[in-house]
């Protein structure tokens, strides 16, 4: 597959086709704002002209306009600086916790028009159908007591303490893989580097399973947007516009790294061998079976309906990369990413993924 040929399987929604500017200013109170989705969120709300704040532990220093004012506290009940004052809308951004959520909804129910809470496609483990839409209750919130350390129940628990605080003013959004320059997570950064450093890859999965994720921008713009439109209700967001396979994303991931070493892929296509060599997981990329069936498939008709856009995989590529090679990148962190799959543990699968192929032709 070229790298036209992907292009033109992900039809766009360009910038000239977005919604215009906002009616009015809004004050804006983002709960983060440092980490990554927090400094996508308040520099495109400042290009729209709208009064942004920040509440964070002001551990981390990412650039944003000067225009921003910094409130500081912790969620876990340090929230004095957030008695005073009233917003049009809070985006809650970093709360895992529903007691956080508690705290912070309360306190602000009687001072905000609206409070958008960033939840997660992680609602809805396990996955057991495809194509999961926003009507699907999330399943383990009943049995909480057993699996409350989950991610996904932590997240839906938040969801409802941020709905009994702000009934019918309320916006859930639930964001699959989010990836993008900004990303600290190093999941999704360590396609285009590995692509980068060339030479034998190891691809995980089947070449035509599917794979859904979300630009940071995409995301953040859209939620601005929406609070602009005080929307309310419950989102999946996730992209590519049109299904993507991993093929297709491993050959478009390539096709971006523009003057990468030669590559060879080698295919691991045995779920079971993958799992037993701790690779359960390569973001975009995850098994799909099981409790995670429909993991890829997920549903996000409703946030195209209300203007949901996508850049196109090469931008999100050459994007990702050219941030990790900006001063952003702490020269620590480069040096030692703390990547899931190293290169040397990649080196010990392959080996053995060819030791097994070796002793099966053989037998």
């Amino acid at each position: 597959m070229t790298a036209s040929d992907l292009e033109s399987s992900c039809p766009l929604i360009t910038p000239a086709s977005r919604s215009n500017g906002p009616r009015r200013p809004l004050h804006i109170l983002i709960l983060g704002g440092t980490d990554f989705l927090g400094p996508h969120q308040v520099r495109y709300a400042a290009e729209r002209g709208h009064i942004v704040t920040v509440f964070n532990r002001g551990r981390q220093h990412a650039a944003l306009p000067t225009s921003v004012r910094h409130l500081r506290g912790e969620r876990e009940g340090q929230l004095d600086s957030l008695k005073s004052g009233s917003w049009d809308a809070v985006i809650d951004n970093s709360a895992t916790s529903p007691a956080w959520v508690r705290l912070s909804a309360e306190l602000l129910k009687d001072r905000a028009e609206l409070y958008m809470y960033v939840s997660s496609t992680g609602v809805y483990f396990p996955y057991l159908t495809s194509r999961i839409d926003e009507s699907i209750k999330p399943t383990l919130v009943e049995d909480a007591g057993k699996a409350c350390s989950s991610f996904g129940v932590r997240k839906a628990l938040s969801e409802i303490e941020a709905e009994k605080a702000f009934p019918q003013k309320t916006c859930i959004v639930r964001p699959h893989y989010i990836v993008g320059p900004g990303d600290s997570t190093y999941r999704f950064p360590y396609w285009p580097l590995r692509f980068e450093r060339g030479g034998e890859i190891l691809a995980p999965g089947r070449m035509m399973d599917p794979v859904q994720y979300v630009d940071v921008r995409d995301l953040t713009e859209w939620m601005i947007r929406m609070v602009e439109e005080a929307a309310t209700g419950i989102y999946n967001v996730a992209g590519p516009r049109t299904p993507m396979t991993m093929v297709e994303f491993l050959a478009g991931v390539q096709a971006a790294v523009s003057g990468s070493n030669p590559v060879h892929l080698t295919w691991i296509d045995d779920y079971d061998f993958l799992k037993s060599h701790g690779i359960d997981e390569a973001v975009p990329w995850m098994p799909l079976s099981g409790d995670n069936l429909g993991f890829a498939s997920i549903n996000f008709d409703k946030a195209l309906e209300r203007g949901l856009t996508h850049r196109s995989l090469a931008d999100t590529i050459r994007d990702t990369l050219s941030w990790w090679h900006s001063d952003a990148v702490r020269p620590e962190r480069k040096a030692n990413p703390r990547l899931k799959l190293t290169p040397a543990k990649e080196a010990e699968v392959l080996a053995a993924w060819k030791r097994r192929r070796a002793a099966i032709f053989n037998a």
